[in-house]
C-alpha cells in the first residue's frame, strides 16, 4: 500500500506517539475495503504502539483512530486518506495519542466550551489541496472535545453519497446531517460559523508594533521576514496565512525551486517566518485603517492593533462573472478550482470561462477527467501563452469558443447549462452542461482601505518605488497593489521592498536606538 520511502518517513513520525492507539476498522470484500485493511495492517506493523480490531462503524469501508483504554476519539476516515490527506492521517495519529495540536490557548478554550453534540462529515477528493485544512481542523475539534465527532469521506469511494447529497465541490462539510459549508475553512472560520465568536479580548494589552503586516501571502511573509531581520517588533494579521497561494497547485516558476505545490510552499513560508520573533494572528480580517499618532488597524471583531508603520499585503481573490446563476449555483456546479473539484465532474460536460493562462490550463487539466470541455473567451482570441494554446487546441474533447459573452448560468437545483451571446452576430446560444469553472482573473482585497488609501480604477492600491502609499507610514505590496505583474516571486520582492521602505521611513521619525529598543 505504501512505498518504502513513505514507510520510512511514517515510522519516524510514529516514534513520536505519546500513547497507545487502537484502530477500529469496518471492511468488506471490495477493493476499497481491502486497501484500507492493508493500510491498517501496515500502520500496526510500523509501530508497537498501534493495534487494530474489527468493529461496527457507520460506513464500510472506514476506520477510526482511538486512544487505548479510552472512549472513542470521534476521528474517522471513510475511504483511504492518501494523496493530500495523508498528512491528515499522520496528524490524527499523533494528536489522538496525546500530542498537543498547535493551537492557541484561546482557541482551545473556545473548542472545549462547546456543550452540544456536533457530528461533522467532510467530503473530499484526494487531489484537493484545500480539503486537508478542513479535515485537520475538524479532527482537532474532535480530539479536544468529546462532544464533537468528525468523519472524512473520500468521494471516490462513496460516490452514492456524493450523488444523493448533490455534492459538486469539495471540501463540502455536513453538520448533524445538514449542509454546513464548503470551500477552504480554517479552524477559526469553523468556530465563527458555529457562533463561537472571538470577542477580541485576546488582543488586549498588545503593544504597538514597529511594523504591522496585514496579509499573510508571499508579499506579507517576505515583508515580515525582512522587517524582523532588522531587529524590530513585527506582527502579521491575516485572514488565512498563505492567501491565494493555498489555492494554487503546481508552481514551477520560483527561481531556485524547480517545482512545488501551493500548500507546501505556504508551509515553508510560515516556517521561515516563525524562525523570527514575529507575532502571527490568523483568521482575522481587517475592517479599516487610520492614521493617528500611530497607524491603527481595526479588525472586524472590534480589536485594534497599532503600528509605527503598516504594510498592506492582502492580495486578491477570484473575480466573479457577475451573471445570473453564478451565486445561486456556487458549489452546485459553479466552481473556481479545477484541481479540487475536477474529479467530481468525471465523465461529465463542463465549461471553463476565461482564455488566459489559468483558464486554458484549467481546460487542459479537466480534459483528462471530464467527458468534454467548452472553453469560452469573451474576446476574439485566447490570451494564454502560445504553448498552452497549441496544447488545448490539440485535445479532441475541448471546444474553444471566442467572442462569447456569458449571459447566464442556468439550472434548477444544480447547473444544467450556460447561455452566451455571440459578440459578432448577437445571436444567443445555450450549451447543456453540468459544471462551469470560472477563471477570469483576480480582484484586489482592498475594500477595507477605500477612502483611506489612494486606489486606481481597478481598486488596486497605488504605491511608489518604495512601496509607500498615500498615507504616511503605510506601505503596500503584492497583488493588492498597482504592480503590473501578479506573480508569486514578484510579490515576495515587493514585500521585501515595502519592509525596507517602512524601516527607512521609521528611522527618519526616531533615532535608531529608540526604534530598536522600544
Amino acid at each position: 500500500m505504501l512505498d518504502q520511502a513513505i514507510k520510512d518517513q511514517l515510522k519516524q513520525y510514529l516514534a513520536m506517539l505519546e500513547g497507545d492507539l487502537v484502530i477500529k476498522y469496518s471492511v468488506a470484500d471490495d477493493k476499497a475495503s481491502q486497501d484500507i485493511l492493508a493500510l491498517v495492517n501496515e500502520l500496526t506493523n510500523l509501530s508497537t504502539r498501534i493495534t487494530s480490531e474489527e468493529a461496527a462503524l457507520e460506513r464500510t469501508p472506514s476506520f477510526s483512530v482511538n486512544k487505548a483504554g479510552e472512549a472513542d476519539s470521534g476521528v474517522i476516515f471513510a475511504g483511504l486518506p492518501l494523496g493530500h490527506e495523508f498528512t491528515s492521517l499522520v496528524l490524527a495519529l499523533l494528536q489522538v495519542s496525546g500530542r498537543a495540536p498547535k493551537v492557541e490557548k484561546a482557541t482551545i478554550d473556545r473548542i472545549q466550551a462547546i456543550k452540544k453534540p456536533l457530528v461533522f462529515e467532510t467530503y473530499v477528493s484526494l487531489t484537493c489541496h484545500n480539503c486537508p485544512d478542513v479535515v485537520q481542523a475538524l479532527n482537532i475539534m474532535a480530539v479536544l472535545n468529546p462532544n464533537v465527532t468528525h468523519t472524512m469521506v473520500e468521494g471516490g469511494t462513496f460516490q452514492n453519497e456524493i450523488q444523493a447529497r448533490d455534492i459538486m465541490a469539495v471540501p463540502t462539510v455536513f453538520l448533524n446531517g445538514e449542509n454546513f459549508g464548503g470551500g477552504r475553512m480554517e479552524l477559526e472560520d469553523i468556530l465563527t460559523k458555529l457562533g463561537e465568536v472571538s470577542d477580541g479580548s485576546e488582543f488586549e494589552g498588545i503593544e504597538p508594533f514597529d511594523v504591522l503586516v496585514v496579509g499573510g501571502g508571499p508579499a506579507g511573509a517576505a515583508a515580515a521576514i525582512y522587517a524582523a531581520r532588522k531587529g524590530i517588533r513585527t506582527g502579521i494579521v491575516a485572514e488565512r496565512f498563505g492567501g491565494q497561494v493555498n489555492d494554487t497547485l503546481a508552481i514551477e516558476n520560483i527561481i531556485g525551486t524547480k517545482a512545488t505545490e501551493g500548500p507546501a510552499f505556504v508551509s515553508s513560508l510560515e516556517a521561515h517566518v516563525l524562525d523570527y520573533p514575529v507575532d502571527i494572528f490568523k483568521s482575522q480580517r481587517a475592517a479599516r485603517i487610520e492614521k493617528k499618532e500611530l497607524v491603527e488597524v481595526t479588525l472586524e471583531n472590534g480589536a485594534v492593533l497599532q503600528g509605527k508603520s503598516v504594510i498592506v499585503a492582502t492580495g486578491a481573490r477570484y473575480r466573479q462573472l457577475g451573471v445570473p446563476g453564478e451565486v445561486e449555483f456556487k458549489n452546485k456546479g459553479v466552481a473556481y478550482c479545477p484541481h479540487c473539484d475536477g474529479p467530481i465532474f468525471k465523465g461529465k460536460d463542463v465549461a471553463v470561462i476565461g482564455g488566459g493562462n489559468s483558464g486554458v490550463e484549467a481546460a487542459i487539466d479537466l480534459a483528462g477527467v471530464v467527458k468534454h470541455v467548452t472553453l469560452i473567451q469573451r474576446s476574439g482570441e485566447l490570451k494564454a501563452d502560445q504553448v498552452l494554446q497549441e496544447r488545448v487546441r490539440s485535445l479532441p474533447n475541448v471546444t474553444v469558443i471566442t467572442n462569447a459573452l456569458t449571459k447566464e448560468i442556468t439550472g434548477t437545483n444544480k447547473v444544467n447549462g450556460l447561455t452566451y451571446i455571440d459578440a459578432l452576430t448577437n445571436i444567443e446560444h445555450h450549451i447543456a452542461l453540468e459544471g462551469v469553472f470560472v477563471q477570469i482573473g483576480l480582484l484586489p482585497n482592498t475594500e477595507f482601505v477605500e477612502g483611506s488609501l489612494e486606489l486606481n480604477g481597478h481598486g488596486e492600491i497605488i504605491i511608489d518605488g518604495h512601496g509607500a502609499t498615500s498615507m504616511p507610514g503605510v506601505f503596500a505590496a503584492g497583488d493588492c497593489t498597482n504592480t503590473v505583474y501578479k506573480q508569486i516571486i514578484i510579490s515576495m520582492g515587493a514585500g521585501a521592498t515595502a519592509a525596507l521602505g517602512a524601516f527607512d521611513y521609521m528611522i527618519r521619525q526616531a533615532p535608531v536606538r529608540e526604534l530598536v529598543e522600544a
